[in-house]
């Protein structure tokens, strides 16, 4: 069970991959195959290590390490498909479907993730729960990553919530950052491959 700071709060924010959705075993999954299908190797404790990292910034690394060439776009495209593919697999995180299921329609919801819109879309709607965030926001709608505070609050602007008034569910350590960087409190979700 996740312990919620105490007060009260005006809006919940989310990250979703590993905070919404338990993605980042089938997202680590991808990025492997990707990877290795330009000859490379990605190991599992550096991917998480890097979670919450721009995709841009993780690929020009391990080309630069490894001495690849992984063509960003091409790369990301191939990732994004073997992700897809992986889609009927995802599951919620128990804890935060529980605070969803509880909190929805009370406090408004928004969705703060470095992920594209088309693969946060995709890894909600497997879940069953792209239609309880009032906000979207995501890698396109912001320009500095986490752990800015950009992102959150574009948020909070777009629910009308001050931040102070905000909450905010994360599972890295950039996304904790982020979030006390715009003054909101946090709830640390802990990942599987964590537990």
């Amino acid at each position: 069970m996740l312990a919620l700071p105490p007060g009260e709060f005006a809006a919940y924010l989310f990250d979703c991959d590993g905070t919404v959705v338990d993605s980042m075993p089938l997202h680590y999954l991808a990025w492997r195959q990707a990877v290795a299908e330009w000859g490379g190797e990605f190991d599992e404790q550096l991917f998480y290590a890097w979670g919450g990292r721009p995709v841009a910034d993780m690929v020009s690394d391990l080309n630069s390490q490894q001495g690849l060439s992984m063509p960003l776009e091409a790369f990301t495209r191939r990732r994004e498909d073997l992700y897809r593919a992986m889609l009927p697999q995802l599951t919620a995180v128990p804890e935060v479907l529980r605070v969803i299921k509880e909190a929805h329609g009370r406090i408004p919801f928004a969705l703060v993730s470095g992920g594209a819109r088309d693969s946060v879309t995709g890894s909600l709607t497997a879940v069953g729960l792209l239609d309880r965030f009032d906000v979207m926001v995501c890698a396109e709608d912001y320009y500095k990553p986490k752990p800015d505070p950009e992102a959150f609050l574009v948020a909070a602007r777009l629910l009308g919530v001050p931040p102070k008034d905000c909450l905010v569910f994360e599972d890295t350590d950039m996304g904790i950052q982020a979030a006390t960087a715009a003054a909101m409190a946090s709830v640390r979700v802990i990942s599987r491959e964590l537990r």
